[in-house]
């Protein structure tokens, strides 16, 4: 049985956080293949995306190097809005008899239930939760699922103070001088990610 791995996000832009939780779960999970699924069409979102060609590119350059690694863009091609089910059923379709691995960050399964068919997600899918913040009450959150527990895995991840929002805030508030004399933000993303971000002038203020 073939073991998928499936790490949807919007990667705007991915950083080091993401890329150790590939890491991770690659190893812990012994992973065939791991599915880089950049965001589509995010409905959910309150703020937009940059474009989709961006996201796709940094999503290369920060995974591109691991073993076992797929960037895969077809949330990115499906039209509408994109559900998590319908990549897995797709998934599914492709590789029939492949057990997936759908893995979350704590903050995302906080709200699992929240999500469309989310009881189909965990009859496709083993959800794989990575609690890099050591939320507390993580327990909790997986006490709420009865009898589902068995579909949920924690995957051991130390805490990293990164996120792609406080990123966003560095880079546009960065001075003038390029992301190369920034050491803040080098110490958070991939070097070739940070030169991307620099290249295309993404995250600038609004003039």
């Amino acid at each position: 049985m073939k073991r998928i791995g499936v790490f949807g996000g919007a990667f705007d832009p991915p950083h080091n956080a993401h890329l150790a939780l590939a890491q991770v779960a690659i190893q812990a999970l012994e992973l065939d293949a791991l599915h880089i699924i950049p965001t589509g069409n995010a409905w959910h979102k309150a703020r937009t995306l940059s474009s989709a060609a961006h996201r796709l590119a940094m999503a290369h350059l920060a995974f591109g190097k691991l073993a076992g690694v797929v960037v895969d863009d077809r949330e990115i091609q499906r039209a509408g809005p994109t559900f998590t089910i319908d990549t897995l059923l797709a998934l599914q379709q492709e590789m029939p008899g492949a057990q997936l691995y759908l893995i979350l960050g704590a903050d995302q399964f906080a709200a699992f239930n929240q999500w469309h068919q989310w009881q189909v997600i965990l009859q496709n899918a083993i959800i794989c939760i990575a609690a890099r913040a050591r939320i507390t009450g993580a327990k909790c959150l997986f006490d709420a699922y009865n009898g589902l527990q068995a579909r949920l895995i924690e995957l051991p991840l130390p805490p990293m103070a990164v996120s792609a929002t406080h990123i966003r805030h560095l880079v546009a508030s960065a001075q003038v001088g390029g992301l190369g004399e920034n050491q803040a933000l080098a110490d958070l993303l991939p070097e070739t990610v940070a030169r991307y971000i620099d290249q295309h002038q993404l995250y600038q203020p609004a003039a």
